[in-house]
């Protein structure tokens, strides 16, 4: 089985998420303003995994699909620089045991109109909790009964 049948599987579960394959890239869709689109790519070498415009290369299938759903988790968030309306930078963050946010790897643009002011907006998928409001680990998946 490839790896996007693997997540259409997987996305028969939720069936309130959008999706869509095409070639060898399957995107599922930001389900809010404040989420990010997730995407999967097979190519020659392995595989590419997105969250909107930030995106890794993966040797693995394993790590690329652990990567792909890491998207939907509480435990990700997707820091987005605009200048302007222009988007140029996206740092995936990931959220320690204390709380605190960590930045892990960012992609951003070579050009982009730098003379516009600075925006930063945190997007979250938030399909997947694995922390309580009372702070003990736990998943639960939040699109079930939406």
């Amino acid at each position: 089985m490839s790896a996007i049948d693997k997540v259409r599987e997987r996305l028969e579960t939720h069936p309130e998420l959008s999706y869509r394959v095409k070639g060898k890239t399957i995107t599922v869709d930001a389900r809010s303003g404040s989420g990010f689109s997730v995407w999967l790519t097979v190519n020659r070498h392995g595989f590419t995994v997105g969250f909107d415009g930030w995106h890794e290369e993966f040797g693995e299938e394993s790590k690329a699909l652990e990567a792909f759903a890491f998207g939907f988790s509480d435990c990700c968030r997707l820091k987005v620089v605009k200048r302007g309306n222009t988007a140029c930078s996206w740092t995936v963050e990931g959220r320690e045991e204390n709380g605190e946010w960590t930045e892990d790897s960012e992609t951003g643009l070579f050009f982009f109109p730098f003379w516009r002011k600075k925006c930063v907006e945190y997007r979250q998928n938030r399909v997947i909790v694995t922390h309580g409001r009372d702070g003990n680990a736990r998943v639960e998946d939040t699109t079930r009964g939406a």
